[in-house]
């Protein structure tokens, strides 16, 4: 009996450590040197009568807006070819980037939406 409680011990106990370590490779966590990789903050919102002076100032924001999320999705890709991360960490990185994409794709519409806004607003 004794016998058969310390090979079911000893078996739980393999399949904790197993189980950890699995845990441990898929945590979803930015590795260090994805952690440097800054997100740019978004551009001023514009408003729903914008002039044409702040449409023009508008674009010029999201288009330092742009180089900068250019930049921080570089950082990313260099970050995610580090040898040493986890599936996890891997995880996280796509997620950061596809997160960057999205933000630009918004703040794209909420230009364009502007833009049309102005037309309509200014049509002859």
């Amino acid at each position: 009996m004794k016998r058969i409680f310390v090979l079911v011990a000893a078996g739980f106990l393999f399949n904790s450590v197993q189980a950890q370590d699995d845990a441990e490779e898929y945590k979803v966590v930015l590795p260090p040197d994805a952690q440097k990789c800054v997100l740019p903050a978004s551009p001023d919102k514009i408003a729903d009568d914008a002039t044409y002076d702040q449409l023009k100032e508008a674009k010029a924001q999201i288009a330092t807006f742009q180089t900068q999320v250019e930049a921080f999705r570089e950082c990313l890709s260099a970050a995610e070819d580090n040898p040493g991360n986890t599936e996890g960490n891997k995880a996280a990185i796509v997620s950061s980037f596809n997160y960057s994409v999205d933000m630009e794709e918004r703040i794209a519409e909420r230009f364009n939406a502007a833009i049309r806004s102005y037309k309509q607003r200014n049509a002859k």
